[in-house]
């Protein structure tokens, strides 16, 4: 992280790194094996036989009753179609909900979807008592409600309950969900875009506000809700069961956002680090990554691949078994790395919500060891369309004027002037840069008269690659105009116009050529140009 930032910090805003969204698993603690189910129906409750009817009773009873809360709170409730997105379905219900200034539940979906369940079995063997059935755990297919919440701490959540025993919960929760309530209660002015804050008027708060979504604020919340949408049981059954519910973190992704300056470095520095990831991500190397090493027992996926969103931006990831790390840029604002895991244990993590601050501080740890992987490959050339910005035109006032076009032979001529006359401090005049242009090329006044260097050097300071000396009628090259020129010219005199010259016109024999380094690259080249020639024929 270190490398990275002492290569980038000049255009970079900030950085913060938060949890980003979190899947929990909320189990009933007295009722995860079959014995105990069985204890609570025979011995807490007082029925004999527990058999298939008994268990349907606890789901009748549970759909009744939300059905029941929907109705009194007014709350719509549906089943969810197939190919219709869950979140942005009920998005017109949380704007309606937030604009309210209320919170709680706002919709309710209903899912068919696998879970895990209890079965009653008739003994295969005659048994003494004629009530006695075996309870076995199994997954089967059955109703499960998706409750909508906005949460006043935690923001925007689902909680996710099954409707047959043991009634797992599952919650999902976001960090900048909870990130951008807590600014708003301390009064911070931010700016979130697509989950993702690209502004703020205190980013040492940020980071702060994000190191405070603890276990025991999540465990709270989490309390609350189940208490609240769970399945009901009474006194005599809590007393005698321990009916409290343990949580485990299923799904964790935290991230490290960076912030740039401007549009253009980000989105370029991107391609760019995607085409060295696919090379020097390493088995080795991801291994490092992720703090362990790689040996014959290491089972589970062990890649790199570089693949794309439904948005279409490119995502290149790095995976370990049941965990990957992964880098994106959204909409050339933002680049974000990202570590996901859905087995915490393949990192040697246990699951239970309180060892979250745990698993973020090996997560930052990864993160770390990821941006620095990519720092040296990031810290590269990129492509930089710079003729096809020159030959755009731009407007000044009112009046548009044309772009500088790379085959306009007038404005390489001047090019080549103005460069050779950049040491003169006190400028040229029109007339004498018309003069030395004439004289450079023995061109007569007819061919090139002051009326088009007249034009040509508007183009020229309407690009900004030329200004004006003081008060004087004097004109020099800016230092983008320096740089510009030497382009134009180095790529039309160097590059481009001697390798145009040996494909289309005359071939230098190889075994005569000079004995020069430039004269070998120029042959290098050709020989390059030719094998992708030929490639794309095949192809």
């Amino acid at each position: 992280m270190e490398i990275f930032l002492r290569l980038f910090n000049k255009v970079l805003v900030f950085v913060y790194h938060c949890f980003d969204r979190i899947v929990i698993n909320g189990y009933l603690i007295g009722l995860l094996r079959p014995e105990q189910v069985s204890y609570l129906f025979r011995n807490v409750v007082g029925v004999s036989c527990v058999t298939k009817e008994v268990l349907s009773k606890r789901t009748t009873d549970f759909v009744r009753w939300v059905e029941a809360y929907a109705h009194n709170q007014g709350i719509e409730i549906r089943w969810a179609e197939k190919g219709v997105r869950k979140e942005d379905f009920v998005n017109p219900f949380l704007l309606r909900m937030q604009r309210s200034g209320k919170t709680g539940v706002y919709f309710i979906f209903m899912s068919m979807e696998q879970g895990w369940t209890f079965r009653s079995f008739v003994p295969k063997f005659p048994v003494s008592d004629p009530d006695f059935r075996f309870l076995r755990r199994q997954r089967s297919r059955y109703k499960h409600f998706y409750f909508y919440i906005l949460d006043p701490l935690l923001g925007p959540m689902v909680m996710r309950v099954a409707t047959f025993l043991p009634f797992v919960a599952t919650f999902y929760l976001n960090g900048h969900s909870f990130i951008e309530g807590e600014l708003k209660r301390r009064g911070f002015r931010f700016r979130k875009s697509d989950n993702a804050f690209l502004s703020v008027s205190d980013t040492k708060t940020l980071q702060e506000v994000a190191d405070a979504f603890t276990p025991e604020v999540i465990r709270e919340r989490l309390e609350h809700w189940s208490l609240v949408l769970g399945p009901k049981f009474s006194k005599r059954e809590r007393r005698a069961m321990n009916l409290e519910r343990s949580y485990a973190v299923s799904q964790v992704e935290y991230c490290r956002n960076f912030i740039f300056r401007n549009h253009f470095p980000i989105h370029k520095i991107f391609e760019r680090s995607c085409e060295l990831g696919m090379l020097s991500l390493t088995a080795d190397k991801i291994a490092h990554v992720f703090g362990t090493r790689v040996t014959r027992h290491l089972k589970g996926k062990l890649q790199t691949n570089l693949g794309k969103t439904d948005h279409g931006h490119h995502v290149l990831r790095a995976y370990l078994k049941n965990s990957f790390v992964k880098q994106y840029e959204k909409f050339s604002t933002f680049l974000r790395h990202e570590v996901c895991s859905n087995n915490l244990t393949d990192l040697h993590l246990k699951k239970g919500l309180n060892h979250l601050i745990a698993v973020r501080q090996r997560f930052t740890e990864i993160l770390d060891r990821f941006a620095d992987q990519h720092a040296q490959g990031l810290n590269a050339h990129v492509d930089f369309p710079l003729f096809q910005r020159m030959a755009k035109p731009v407007t000044v006032g009112n009046t548009r004027i044309p772009g500088i076009k790379i085959q306009d032979t007038r404005m390489m001529r001047l090019f080549e002037v103005l460069l050779h006359a950049s040491t003169v401090l006190r400028g040229l005049t029109t007339k004498d840069i018309h003069q030395r242009v004439l004289e450079t090329f023995r061109l007569d006044s007819k061919s090139y008269s002051l009326n088009q260097l007249r034009y040509d050097l508007r183009k020229m300071r309407a690009h900004g690659l030329m200004e004006r000396v003081g008060k004087r009628y004097a004109y020099r090259l800016t230092e983008k105009g320096v740089k510009a020129a030497w382009m134009f010219v180095f790529f039309h005199q160097r590059v481009g116009g001697p390798l145009a010259n040996s494909l289309f016109h005359h071939r230098p024999n190889p075994a005569l050529k000079p004995n020069g380094k430039l004269e070998a690259a120029y042959h290098k080249a050709d020989k390059a140009i030719e094998k992708i020639i030929a490639l794309v024929q095949a192809a």
